[in-house]
């Protein structure tokens, strides 16, 4: 149960204690590696699945690169070159089937399609002369003699090839016009990959290697330099492999380094003009989450997705000198507790506390601790609404309620029936007519109260009066503070601060943290209030994410106004870790 404080708690009492605690600094813990990362390149999977593609164009960033080499990717990530390069800077990976160039539509980026009729088609038969040979340049050279030659890597064995053509009887009729001794075949299995010109039907190479190994391509470099490479629309450092996985499309898969990875992924997570600081906070969290994450989606052949359900990463497009800067300077470490990597959750705000793992989720991480977020407020105007309300009609969260398959009629009545120590919701209580009880939780997933009530975190009140319905009293004088007004502390600088939406906190005499109440007899839960403004539920609350580890806002806050480092601000959202320097 929340405990309550006294019935009548004055302002002044909860500026002074804000005041004192605001002067607590917490001392950076940094401590000598006792692990060691699992892996130095990440796997990521750029389309896959629903999303696989029938080809994939990659072009040299100009001056960043000059053509590209081909290989694969051993069970160690490196890449395993065979020999093979083309000087070409656009190139395109393909189905070895036939094939109809598409232009895209507003400069776009275009694509082969299945097919045999346009005015660009690439033809899955081929004339194949009778020799093998042991390397690229061996098979290049016989090749060159050929108009349309081009070498086949299969098996550790170098072919040529010459020409394409759509059916079996068109390569055989030129087989007999060449006069070789060979095979007209179709050399497409549902493993072969082909690359071409991008645009063109210049056929460059293809490569076969059953399901044991695929085709991995990287840019070659201009002197020193760590090249760039195009890819529909987005520029990234690495390396690329295509796996024809359901026998058909294309999967692609990007082989980055791990430092280059955050560098992708900082841009895209946090505002690239940020506080270096915060940024820097920022790039811990997103190392040591995905090196915590390796080998999620191993069963699709990669470690992490580039999406949000991931960490969202799309290369060197919004990157500048900044944001590369934090990387650089915090590169190798890591957010360890008990020398073992932590689960960095973050989210955009937490609208004036983060939370417990188990109270949103269902595991208990010791150093996902909820903790009181001043700092937030300090940017309150400027995060996109952080201030939000939801609306229900009785009828419309009946509904939503029977949708979920909750036997229930009319709700009547809607009540925060448990807060957290740090006053987040932790269920709702809805009645209805027949006084049947269904009492939602943060931690049911799909059927909890966050998805019920399409709330964006679990900072919230419900009805007119924010928690405790007896209100927060000034000086004495009996002026209730109603849910309206503006409040605001002092810190141990003098500074005015406006204090976040939602509810009040306090630290007690024996240091926890409490939430402030109003008059005697008043329930944390508000029990006397249905919920019903004007005939209808209202849901006010604060922030945007799911409560757990950092806000960026509010790293954001500590770093600008506060002068807080990136080591502070780690150690303040996560709760007895170190920073662990592994390089």
């Amino acid at each position: 149960m929340q405990k309550i404080i006294s019935s009548k708690i004055t302002v002044k009492t909860v500026i002074l204690i804000l005041a004192m605690s605001s002067l607590l600094s917490i001392a950076p813990q940094t401590a000598e590696a006792s692990f060691v990362p699992s892996t130095s390149t990440f796997r990521l999977g750029l389309f896959f699945g629903s999303t696989a593609l029938p080809s994939a164009n990659l072009q040299n960033v100009d001056g960043m690169g000059r053509g590209y080499e081909f290989g694969y990717y051993d069970s160690n990530r490196n890449f395993v070159s065979v020999g093979a390069w083309t000087d070409e800077t656009r190139i395109t990976m393909t189905m070895d089937r036939n094939m109809v160039w598409h232009p895209g539509e507003d400069g776009g980026w275009g694509e082969y399609r299945e097919g045999t009729s346009g005015s660009v088609v690439i033809g899955a038969f081929h004339v194949q002369l009778n020799a093998g040979y042991g390397t690229f340049e061996e098979a290049r050279a016989i090749a060159a003699n050929y108009t349309g030659g081009f070498v086949r890597y299969e098996n550790g064995t170098f072919l040529v090839l010459v020409g394409h053509h759509t059916s079996r009887a068109a390569a055989e009729s030129a087989m007999a016009a060449l006069g070789v001794s060979g095979a007209a075949i179709n050399s497409g299995t549902s493993n072969t990959i082909t690359v071409t010109r991008t645009g063109s039907s210049t056929i460059i190479f293809e490569f076969e290697h059953g399901t044991s190994r695929h085709l991995g391509v990287i840019p070659r470099p201009v002197g020193n330099e760590n090249p760039e490479t195009w890819f529909r629309g987005y520029t990234y450092n690495g390396g690329f492999q295509y796996a024809r996985r359901e026998g058909a499309l294309l999967s692609v898969t990007h082989f980055v380094s791990v430092e280059d990875y955050i560098k992708g992924i900082l841009p895209y997570e946090m505002n690239n003009t940020w506080p270096l600081e915060a940024l820097k906070a920022q790039a811990m969290c997103a190392r040591t989450y995905a090196m915590s994450y390796v080998n999620r989606h191993g069963s699709s052949g990669f470690d992490l997705c580039v999406e949000v359900h991931c960490q969202v990463y799309r290369g060197r497009n919004r990157a500048n000198e900044r944001t590369d800067r934090a990387v650089e300077e915090t590169a190798g470490m890591y957010i360890t507790y008990d020398g073992a990597l932590t689960r960095t959750y973050y989210a955009s705000s937490n609208g004036g506390a983060s939370e417990n793992s188990e109270n949103v989720w269902f595991d208990t991480l010791p150093y996902l601790r909820g903790v009181i977020d001043p700092y937030e407020a300090d940017v309150a105007n400027r995060i996109p609404n952080y201030n939000w309300t939801r609306t229900f009609t009785p009828a419309e969260i009946t509904q939503r309620l029977q949708n979920r398959g909750h036997n229930v009629s009319t709700i009547v009545s809607m009540r925060v029936s448990e807060y957290t120590p740090t006053g987040n919701v932790l269920s709702v209580t809805l009645t209805d007519t027949n006084g049947r009880r269904v009492v939602l939780s943060r931690r049911e997933g799909t059927n909890g109260l966050n998805t019920v009530l399409g709330t964006p975190t679990q900072r919230f009140y419900i009805g007119d009066s924010r928690p405790g319905g007896g209100g927060v009293f000034i000086n004495e004088s009996g002026h209730s503070v109603g849910s309206g007004d503006s409040l605001s502390i002092i810190d141990g600088n003098g500074n005015i601060i406006s204090v976040p939406g939602g509810s009040l906190h306090a630290i007690t005499g024996s240091g926890s943290v409490e939430l402030v109440t109003g008059s005697a007899g008043g329930s944390s839960g508000g029990s006397n209030d249905t919920g019903l403004v004007n005939g209808v539920f209202t849901i006010r609350g604060t922030g945007s994410g799911h409560n757990v580890g950092m806000s960026q806002w509010g790293a954001y806050s500590m770093a600008e106004y506060h002068g807080k480092t990136f080591e502070e601000i780690i150690l303040f959202y996560f709760t007895g870790v170190e920073i662990t320097r592994t390089a």
